[in-house]
This record gives C-alpha cells, structure tokens and sequence, in this order.
C-alpha cells in the first residue's frame, strides 16, 4: 500500500495510505452507475404512470441533469469527503495537511472535473493520478486534497498499543466520541513517536489540543502520556460498542 507523508496542523508528519488507480475508477465506476440506474428507474416510474407530459418530462430531465451535475459535490460536503461509491471503496477527500477539506476545497476539485473528466474524454485525470507522487487528480492538486484509503493500517483495537480491554473496562473520558478515528490514529503516531524519540514536548501538545478540542479537565495526578493513553483506551472501548 502507497502512502504519502502530511504535516498535520498540529505539526506531526503522518504517513496515510493513498488511494490507488484502481480503487478510485471503482469508486467511480459505482457512483455513475447509481446515477444512471436511478434515471432509468424515475423514467420507467414515470412512463408507468402515464404522467409524463412533455412539459413534465422536461422537468424531469432538468432536474435529473442538475442531480448528475452537482453529485459529487454535494456527497463530499455531506458525507464527509466521500460519495457512496468513495464510501463502499473505503477511500475518502481530505485535506494535505490531513485535515477535514473545507467548502472552498470541495468545489475546487469538482470544478476541476471539467479539465480531469468531462472535456478530456476521462483521460487528464487517470493520466494525473497514475503519475503524479501523491496519486492526485488535476482538481486534487488545484485544491490541495488527497484521496486516502480509510482502511485501517491497524485495527482500532490495536490503537491503544495492543492492550486487550477488558469486558468490564470503564472509560474515563466519554467525551473521545467526539473524535474521529483520524485524530485517534494521530495520537497514535505522536505516542509511537515520543517512543523512538522521547520528545515530551510533543505530547504536551497534543495532550493540551486534546483537552481542549474535547472540552476535558485532566484528573490530578494524570500525566500528559497517561492521559492520551487513556483517550486512546476510551475512543477503541466507547467506537466498539457503536
């Protein structure tokens, strides 16, 4: 699996695994399938029923057209980056700096599949991703987005340093469902990396950030480590049972 290293706003180089060729003309290759399916059926629907007037079924089209047209937008607003063909083939959009994209992002690249599908015949954007380093469509690169897998590269179960939890377990910090299983995965990597350099300035960091994001008092005697152990116990318990 390819990845792709991103310094993360909180000032952490992350490796996440990039979406390959191959993964994202399925994704693709689904979503254009849902769209044609579901205008064939309205049409059917439609014929069925006798209600098709010319003037209707103009109205029909026009809407059907603006639905095709602003698909991809909308699901990646809505859905977190991810359209239901993204989401069956576990890629998503996201920032370069790993962050959520933002509005101005979205529409960036779906205005580049101008240039990347509709006046290329499909070809810019397979030729874009195949040899750019990042795996980037045009509309990618003009935005400042990535395509990663959302597959995790350790289960979440592993998250909190392979600790088998117990049946029992009661977590401390209920406020960790807030996060995503991103920033559970970024804590990761600041724990796994004050392990190979014991840099504890890091960790304060994101211990603050943490606290602070999730609106939480850490308890007396709780070390900034412990704490973001914790948090990592909790979020792998509290996303289990969801």
């Amino acid at each position: 699996m390819e990845t792709v290293k991103v310094d993360t706003s909180q000032n952490v180089t992350i490796d996440y695994p990039v979406a390959g060729l191959g993964e994202r003309i399925a994704a693709r290759l689904i979503d254009v399938s849902l769209l044609v399916v579901t205008g064939l059926v309205l049409m059917m629907l439609l014929n069925l029923s006798g209600a098709l007037t010319p003037f209707l079924g103009n109205v029909v089209i026009a809407i059907y057209a603006c639905i095709c047209v602003f698909y991809f937008l909308g699901c990646e607003l809505l859905m977190n980056g991810q359209s239901p063909g993204k989401r069956l083939m576990k890629i998503k959009v996201i920032s370069q700096n790993g962050d959520r994209a933002s509005l101005g992002q979205y529409f960036m690249r779906w205005l580049f599949r101008l240039v990347d599908f509709t006046l290329t015949g499909q070809i810019a954007g397979l030729i874009a991703v195949a040899v750019s380093g990042k795996k980037q469509r045009i509309g990618d690169i003009a935005a400042g987005t990535l395509v990663i897998t959302t597959k995790p590269r350790t289960g979440l179960s592993n998250l909190a340093f392979n600790a088998k939890l117990a049946e029992d377990y009661v977590p401390v910090f209920n406020q960790v469902t807030e996060m995503t299983d991103l920033e559970a995965e970024l804590i990761f990597e600041v724990l796994d990396a004050f392990h190979k350099t014991y840099n504890q300035e890091l960790v304060t960091a994101m211990s603050a950030k943490v606290r602070d994001k999730l609106g939480i008092v850490m308890p007396v005697g709780m070390n900034d480590y412990t704490f973001l152990k914790t948090v990592l116990k909790d979020y792998t318990h509290l996303t289990s049972l969801s």
